[in-house]
Formats: structure tokens, sequence, C-alpha cells
């Protein structure tokens, strides 16, 4: 079983079309699966349009009554995700806002089989493609790559910021149960990066996959705000190498 959690908050341009996006891949590629879809408090119609899925596809809304950013949506879908999970099972964590190509989760669910813990849609890998993403966006997103390559190496990573991953779910539960909830105790988007530092401590094998991320199928918002998520990212860096161990 496929559990693919998505952290939504009004992505009601966008939610619709990743449903069906993802209802018509997993059917070509006859995999069984179930979408959990967190609604972070939005106050567009994306509750609405996700609730007209649950007759087509095996998907499921984890309510947050108010916006509490996305390392609390993260927490509830991969929690959500680990308890239903199962020996063998695959949670993979995707964007709302129709970037990431689903068709890339059955290779990543190979690499998985093949022995991989956690498989990383990687923009710095051959064969990767990146449309529509601002050059500034680009330039920091390499930046932070770099920064973490340096202080944090993980073998065979070099994306440690994509939200696009797959995780083996005997892993995810292994580190649930060691982290417990400071698991997630990072805010907003540093919180995929920490996971990544975390389960590294766990002696994790992690690969990549070359993403085609369509920037330019981004209808919505961007939710990021940019200087913010740079303090977050760098006060990460601080905290984890020279302050406090995890």
């Amino acid at each position: 079983m496929i559990f693919i959690v998505l952290p939504a908050y009004n992505e009601e341009e966008t939610i619709g079309p990743l449903c069906q996006r993802l209802k018509q891949v997993m059917k070509e590629d006859k995999l069984s699966y179930r979408v959990l879809v967190v609604n972070d408090g939005s106050k567009d119609n994306t509750a609405k349009i996700v609730a007209r899925f649950r007759k087509k596809m095996p998907l499921e809304i984890i309510d947050h009554r108010k916006n509490l950013g996305l390392s609390e949506a993260i927490k509830s879908g991969l929690i959500n995700a680990s308890k239903k999970a199962k020996s063998g099972d695959v949670i993979v964590t995707m964007d709302s806002d129709n970037t990431h190509t689903p068709g890339l989760i059955l290779r990543m669910i190979r690499m998985i089989r093949e022995g991989s813990d956690v498989v990383i849609a990687s923009r710095y890998q051959h064969d990767s493609r990146i449309r529509g993403v601002p050059f500034f966006r680009q330039i920091i997103s390499f930046g932070a790559s770099f920064l973490f390559r340096v202080f944090f190496p993980i073998k065979g990573v070099r994306d440690y910021t994509c939200g696009y991953r797959a995780y083996k779910a005997t892993v995810l539960k292994q580190a649930l149960r060691h982290y417990g909830e400071k698991f997630f105790d990072q805010p907003g988007f540093s919180v995929m990066v920490d996971i990544l530092l975390k389960m590294r401590k766990l002696d994790i094998i992690a690969t990549e996959a070359p993403l085609i991320l369509r920037y330019d199928l981004k209808h919505s918002t961007s939710k990021m705000n940019i200087g913010k998520t740079i303090k977050e990212t760098l006060a990460l860096l601080i905290k984890r190498r020279f302050l406090e161990e995890y």
C-alpha cells in the first residue's frame, strides 16, 4: 500500500488537477494507494473540492480548524499514515500545488523496493528539470543544498529541502519511536530539512530520483515567506551543528 500525504492550505485552484493526475497515474501503474489530504485551515474551497474526490478515489481528509503551518500539517499526515501503514508499505509526501509530477511515484517506489529507506525527488540530479521557478529562488535553494551538504553530508543526497519524498514505512515508524514529538519540532518549511537530518542519525540509506519541477503549473499563491524561511533554515543549521544535539 502506498500512502500519499498532501498538506494543503488554500489550494482550490491546484488540488483538483493534482488529485485527478494522481488517480490516473496510480490506476495506470496498478498501485494500491490511499491519499491523505491535510486541510490546514484553508479559507477557500480546498476542502469542498477534495471532498468531491472521495467518491472517485481512496482519499480521506484530515482537517485542521485553523492554519497551523507546514510543520503541523506534515506531522498530522505522517503520524496518521504511519499508524495505518504495515510492513512493506511506503509513505509519500508531495506538495499540493501541482508542481510535483505524480508519474515519479512508481520510480521512487521501485527504489524503495531496491533497498532505499528514503527516496528524495531531487532538483540536482542528472535529467532533473525546473520550469517556472524564479532565478532568485533557485539560487537560494542551491545555497541551502550546498551548506547542508558541507555540514551534514548524507551519502547520495543533494536536495535537502524538497518535500517530495518516499519513506519506507518501517523506517519512518522507527524515527517516530526514536524522536517522538520532537521529530516535528522545527517550524515552517525547515521541518523537511530537519526530518532528513534526524533520519540521518538512524543511518538510513537515502537516494535521489531526478525531479521535473513544474512550477509553471502552479496557479496558487506561494505560501513560502522567503525571508522567514531563510532565517529558519540558517537557524536550524546553527542549532543542529553547534548548539543542540538531536
